[in-house]
């Protein structure tokens, strides 16, 4: 096991979920070839990569910004941080970010075409579905992040008793 770590680096059970994944991918490929949108599907898909790494990457680090300075001021007062909230206001704003930048053709419409000949549906309700989606994942991560507060609460108000 040492040398196969020293040889790739990573476990081995790493590079079989790599192989089932370029897999799927080899998969998905094969199944749109013969699909005559298949060049628009990788331009689009292209673009969503490059404006996740290029756009939205940096506008989420430097929303990260304010969070990160509001738990360094906590740091300088003399509460100490029960449960860090950066993580719970990070993932539902990542999450909704890709999937605006996913479903961005439909909700301005430009897509409409590509929806309906693979999924057979329309564009109307997308814009709402995005919205409550995000809602949701707002709400979700703010009810765990009140139940991780809840829990370290207890665990500090908790009196020890030593024997």
């Amino acid at each position: 096991m040492t040398v196969w770590r020293r040889l790739y680096g990573a476990n081995p059970l790493h590079l079989l979920v790599l192989v089932a994944c370029f897999a799927l991918v080899g998969y998905v490929v094969s199944m749109l070839w013969e699909d005559p949108s298949w060049l628009a599907l990788l331009i689009w898909f292209l673009g969503a990569v490059i404006g996740h790494d290029l756009v939205l990457y940096p506008l989420y680090a430097l929303a990260d910004q304010p969070l990160r300075l509001a738990r360094w001021a906590r740091r300088r007062a003399d509460r100490p941080v029960l449960v860090p909230a950066v993580n719970h206001v990070r993932a539902p704003v990542l999450g909704s970010a890709v999937l605006g930048l996913i479903y961005l053709p439909t909700i301005t419409s430009h897509g409409e075409d590509a929806l309906r000949f693979t999924s057979g549906l329309g564009t109307a309700g997308i814009l709402e579905n995005w919205l409550l989606v995000t809602g949701v994942l707002f709400l979700g991560s703010a009810v765990v992040y009140a139940i991780r507060l809840g829990r370290a609460a207890r665990r500090t108000a908790r009196p020890t008793t030593q024997a």
